[in-house]
């Protein structure tokens, strides 16, 4: 039997505490207009005492479970898309698995940046699909909060935390939904453009992101209509036939751009940068959590997904709701 993966749930979780532009105006150089002009951004969430990537990425999964109609036991895999871990070792994977209970579940984290989510879905079709696997569990799961320089108007304002989750479940590929096909890449040599520098024993106070930003712009509207192109063509499809775009949410320029690229209507292009910020890997499954459960999208649906991030790593998905 040849399997196919399907979406089947959806959660989210925020942390309770909003930062506000007017609020960083108090803490560096900038402005509400100056951020909102630029990104489009409003508001962020960002971990208060409590709150971290294993708590965050544990209410999400359990959003998820419970819309799929499953029990924690019912999961044969965990997949957690994160570069802003609670430890080294072990994985937020087996934390997640010890957390819900999961009992015969493998676990492992997946460090793709901000295209994380993108990569760990294709991992976890890629184990439905060889059969090694009938319910994943792929998570996205930030808390960017701890390694952004809170000096630095560049960075700083771009991001905030969270996570959000999908269960992925086999189903005969006779079948017209499921995820069609993922597409990735990679070009080390631009490595440089968008990183965390230091080490992890420098992790609190020494390690932060740096981007180089107007590059990385660049870039992402390049390398980002390239892959969907390469989606389409790989389906025999055109643009008419994409119902919903669900990119990652880093900024509301390049949001637009693609967008238009492919000739959508803004209200068939899921934004939610505007209050939550670039919450990096969980960025994707909040927005499609988001969507999904405010009965935007329906079943039958054909959904593109895209996300660019260090690496520089980027990434599409075509996906049949």
């Amino acid at each position: 039997m040849i399997y196919r993966s399907q979406l089947v749930g959806f959660g989210g979780y925020l942390p309770k505490r909003i930062l506000t532009n007017d609020d960083l105006t108090l803490m560096v150089d900038t402005s509400d207009e100056w951020i909102r002009e630029r990104t489009g951004i409003c508001e962020r969430h960002i971990v208060s005492e409590g709150e971290t990537c294993v708590s965050m990425a544990v209410e999400a999964a359990r959003q998820a479970i419970d819309y799929a109609g499953m029990s924690a036991q019912d999961i044969d895999a965990i997949v957690v898309a994160t570069c802003t871990p609670d430890k080294i070792f072990p994985s937020t994977a087996v934390e997640i698995q010890k957390a819900l209970g999961i009992k015969k579940a493998f676990g492992f984290d997946v460090s793709s940046a901000c295209a994380g989510f993108v990569f760990g879905l294709s991992v976890a079709d890629n184990f439905i699909r060889c059969g090694q696997a009938k319910n994943v569990l792929l998570i996205g799961s930030e808390v960017y909060s701890r390694i952004l320089d809170w000096k630095d108007r560049r960075t700083c304002v771009l991001f905030g935390d969270g996570a959000g989750a999908v269960v992925l479940s086999a189903v005969n590929t006779e079948t017209e939904r499921g995820i069609l096909g993922c597409y990735l890449h990679t070009d080390g040599q631009y490595a440089d453009l968008l990183y965390v520098e230091g080490t992890p024993a420098k992790f609190q106070d020494q390690c932060f992101l740096r981007m180089k930003g107007q590059e990385v712009f660049r870039h992402a509207i390049t390398k980002l209509s390239e892959v969907i192109e390469e989606a389409l063509n790989d389906h025999n499809l055109i643009y008419r036939d994409i119902d919903w775009l669900v990119p990652h949410q880093a900024n509301l320029r390049i949001i637009s751009r693609m967008g238009a690229k492919i000739k959508l209507p803004p209200e068939r292009v899921i934004v939610t940068v505007d209050r939550h910020a670039n919450t990096s890997a969980a960025s994707i499954p909040l927005a499609l959590n988001e969507a999904v459960r405010d009965n935007r999208m329906k079943k039958g649906d054909l959904i593109v997904i895209e996300a660019i991030g260090g690496g520089l790593s980027w990434g599409s998905a075509l996906v049949r709701l």
